[in-house]
């Protein structure tokens, strides 16, 4: 059997502030599995095999060390925004709540939790006086631990909102402490760090980082996507779905553990082959999963950071026309005389509840030879680019390329110009979604007809269905037009319909055809929607977590077909599985086979998933020994 020692320290020493020198003083526990090398003379601890209820004792001591934070400190901060207001709110958590409460509001009984009381505020340590007063009438909510926002005692004081009053009262707390009022002291007061309300609710387990996360985002949600999309995450589900992955990654690890170590001499349910098997089919279903999971989480960030839309057209075509009609003012400048935009310009509009980043940019064309009648002359003129034109249209196709949705805006007079036609097959070929807007309608003699020859060619030269093709008129025609809605001018409002329907396909959950935890029902779709709210630090660590899955099934895939090839042998046979599980050891197929190194994968995707939610490393020693010895 091989074994790994572990060396942590004992939860003593926690408290004590000198560092760990030597192995004497520790404790050593055996845990299965890997084998590890004598570690350095500075690494007797280590980090990475602690279970988080360490982890987070230490962060509390080592807080403390720097006197920034520890469980015996107080701290109190203004809630709401400063500047003056009808109500402003002052939070308080930590151990001297009470006492506070018991310096503002002197002989005043304590207030029943989670009922609101009017009381009025006093300066500390001085008699109630009208002299003395802070504030003449002020609600106080009092919430005793552990059933609150962080864990620890909550007092909140509910003040008017004028600057004068809440400097006095927040001056006044850190007053408030026990060395001459008698009270028993509370520790340390102290106005709070940025986001240590919410660390302290991580901390004390009242939440956990998704939720943290999504809290972020309903704080600076502008759109009412945004804001859906927060709500979406600050529920536990999330977490909930990370922690039964990182589960089951435990228990598939736990069964290839107890195949190294007890093969030899316990009896098994099932054989090597079989659990193996078995192993990598939950795997190969996780992993499936993982990467719905990993896909939705980029498509709610569309949903965070807003979509990028560019206009891409030839001079002229009506680009900024089309952009002031969206974003219903003057954005960008319109004028008869083409390549009026040089450079991009960027706006950002809510359309329908989506952020929207709108890019208007140069048009694109060649040098050659413009009409007459565009010229203003009779005999036509070369038109040549020049060097700040030809910057422009370098980065219109830059920007172009790196847009979520593209919006060709065609003059319905003119033909394609074959710049335009190359960008936008660019674009088709490399994945972005590609809206096509033919503009300037009403200059066209009969419509119907030309609407039919438009879509056959956007269709034959993009491959673009019908569905995304619009038909508008950014500029109202001085003459009625039969073919021209006229409930909806230039057809705009049908266009913006269009678009955002576009926004809605590129942004819906994607959802898969099973669940790893329950193969006989289809999955619940409003669970895969809480996916679009995973953030991209949780997208980076899924996609970690992949890269140790497909090692993992590289590693059993080349055992399966090893033992294939020699299917002429007993797989069952204990002595072949000795062989080919031993670390380092060629099989008779010469292929390199470690179970070892298989579980390591799947440890190193729990621990993956196990950062996900700050629950800490997967590797706990307890639970991996509870699976083991189960099997």
């Amino acid at each position: 059997m091989r074994v790994l020692l572990r060396i942590s320290r004992p939860s003593s020493l926690l408290s004590s502030h000198p560092p760990l020198q030597t192995p004497s003083s520790t404790s050593i526990r055996l845990a299965i599995g890997r084998t590890l090398g004598a570690p350095p003379s500075n690494a007797l601890i280590s980090p990475i095999s602690r279970p988080l209820s360490l982890h987070r004792r230490e962060f509390h001591h080592r807080e403390n060390a720097n006197g920034i934070y520890s469980q015996d400190t107080t701290i109190y901060a203004l809630s709401t925004a400063p500047g003056k207001a009808a109500i402003a709110i002052v939070r308080i958590s930590g151990p001297a709540c009470i006492q506070i409460y018991q310096c503002l509001c002197p002989l005043k009984p304590l207030p029943t939790p989670r009922h609101a009381f009017l009381r009025r505020l006093y300066t500390p340590h001085l008699p109630p006086s009208p002299s003395t007063v802070l504030d003449s009438g002020a609600l106080i909510l009092y919430f005793p631990s552990p059933n609150t926002v962080t864990g620890e005692d909550i007092l909140e004081l509910h003040i008017h909102g004028g600057p004068a009053i809440v400097r006095a009262v927040l001056e006044a707390i850190p007053q408030c402490t026990a060395s001459t009022s008698g009270l028993v002291s509370g520790g340390r007061i102290r106005y709070a760090e940025p986001g240590e309300f919410t660390r302290r609710a991580f901390s004390n387990g009242r939440m956990d980082l998704p939720q943290i996360e999504a809290l972020g985002d309903g704080l600076s949600a502008s759109t009412e996507q945004q804001r859906q999309l927060s709500v979406r995450g600050t529920t536990s589900s999330l977490a909930s779905r990370y922690e039964s992955w990182r589960m089951l990654l435990l228990h598939a690890r736990g069964e290839l553990e107890a195949l190294i170590d007890f093969s030899e001499d316990q009896h098994f349910d099932e054989s090597p082959a079989m659990l193996c098997a078995s192993v990598e089919k939950q795997i190969r279903k996780l992993r499936t999963l993982i990467e719905f999971h990993r896909t939705n989480a980029l498509r709610g960030e569309l949903l965070r950071s807003g979509i990028s839309v560019a206009l891409l057209g030839a001079p002229n075509a009506g680009k900024s026309s089309l952009l002031n009609r969206i974003v219903g003012r003057e954005a960008a400048i319109v004028s008869q005389e083409a390549g009026t935009t040089r450079d991009v310009v960027e706006v950002g509009v809510d359309l329908g509840g989506w952020l929207v980043r709108i890019g208007d940019m140069a048009g694109l064309r060649k040098a050659g030879v413009i009409s007459a009648a565009k010229a203003g002359s009779v005999t036509g003129l070369a038109d040549a680019i020049g060097a700040v034109e030809q910057e422009g249209i370098k980065r219109a196709k830059q920007r172009a390329f790196e847009s979520d949705v593209l919006i060709l805006v065609q003059d319905a007079s003119a033909d394609l110009d074959t710049e335009v036609t190359t960008t936008v097959r660019q674009c088709v070929n490399s994945g972005i979604n590609v809206v096509v807007a033919i503009n300037k309608i009403d200059k066209l003699p009969s419509i119907s007809t030309s609407k039919s020859n438009w879509e056959e060619t956007i269709q034959s030269t993009f491959g673009i269905g019908s569905d995304r093709i619009f038909f508008i008129a950014c500029k109202p025609s001085p003459t009625p037009n039969a073919d021209l809605s006229t409930t909806d001018p230039g057809n705009i409002q049908a266009f913006l319909q269009g678009l955002i329907k576009t926004f809605k396909s590129m942004t819906s959950a994607l959802i898969p055809d099973f669940d790893v935890s329950n193969t006989t029902t289809p999955p619940d779709p409003s669970i895969w929607q809480e996916s679009l709210g995973a953030t991209e630090r949780q997208r980076v660590l899924l996609s970690e977590c992949l890269d140790h899955l497909d090692t993992f099934l590289a590693l059993v895939s080349a055992q399966r077909s090893t033992s294939l090839h020699h299917k002429t042998h007993n797989l069952e046979d204990d002595s072949l599985w000795e062989r080919k599980l031993n670390v380092g050891t060629e099989t008779e197929g010469g292929e390199e086979i470690d179970i070892v190194v298989a579980a390591e994968s799947l440890r190193a995707a729990a621990d993956s998933i196990a950062r996900i939610t700050g629950r800490g490393e997967a590797g706990d020693v307890e639970q991996v020994l509870g699976i083991v010895f189960e099997k």
